[in-house]
């Protein structure tokens, strides 16, 4: 069904749409913005691959070895 699903045509094709829906004075900053937040993903997916050397925080557990029982209030 999709062997051949993106071919040099379909390329064209989207360029066209984008050219006619965005207009070529947008394209330029378009274009910029998405270039800047591809630049910001790829630096945060590093930066959390890099994040691996902190340890993990563990739940809070009371001191006692006992569960806390929860205090009650009446109004």
């Amino acid at each position: 069904m999709l062997r051949n699903g993106l071919e040099p045509w379909h390329l064209l094709v989207v360029a066209i749409v984008f050219i006619v829906l965005f207009g070529s004075r947008k394209l330029p900053d378009t274009a910029r913005a998405l270039g800047k937040s591809m630049r910001i993903l790829k630096s945060e997916a590093k930066a959390m691959k890099t994040d691996d050397t902190v340890a993990p925080v563990a739940p809070a557990q009371p001191q006692s070895g006992k569960a806390a029982e929860p205090t009650v209030t009446t109004s």
